[in-house]
């Protein structure tokens, strides 16, 4: 949790998600993925894992796509989680939505469309992406895969 993973050709990410966001960022010509657990909205100037919070999720994906010389606008997002683990009621205790609110924020600022999502709901998911194909699947708990 808190993590941004940084793979590419035949490899793929795997994480579990229930109220975190995990932002996959794609580049489909280099097959370079990265894949950020996003537990938290805001960082509130703490220093901890970038991965970690949506305001320094996002940003540090771009500086680790950058130093490796992808800076193009062909980048592929792809969203999911962002559950409401708890059942609680709107609001800033709903984390899961307070998460997903945050990451679509720090991804209209770096100029960034997401391409794809399944996010929402009161379960969690297993999500993994393939970086050759660019695909993301998703294992809802008790429920369908989705392929996104």
């Amino acid at each position: 949790m808190g993590k941004i993973v940084l793979a590419s050709g035949p490899d793929s990410i795997t994480t579990v998600l229930g109220s975190c966001v995990g932002v996959a960022i794609y580049h489909p010509r280099t097959h370079h993925a990265m894949l950020a657990h996003v537990v938290l909205p805001a960082s509130s100037g703490r220093a901890s894992l970038p991965g970690k919070f949506a305001d320094t999720a996002i940003p540090d994906m771009l500086q680790q796509l950058a130093s490796l010389g992808i800076c193009d606008n062909s980048l592929i997002v792809k969203l999911a989680g962002g559950s409401n683990m708890f059942g609680l009621p709107a609001g800033p205790m709903q984390v899961g939505e307070s998460n997903l609110v945050a990451v679509e924020a720090a991804l209209t600022k770096a100029k960034l469309r997401v391409a794809s999502r399944h996010v929402g709901g009161n379960k969690g998911r297993r999500v993994t992406f393939d970086c050759q194909t660019g695909v993301y699947r998703i294992e809802v708990v008790g429920a369908e895969v989705v392929i996104l």
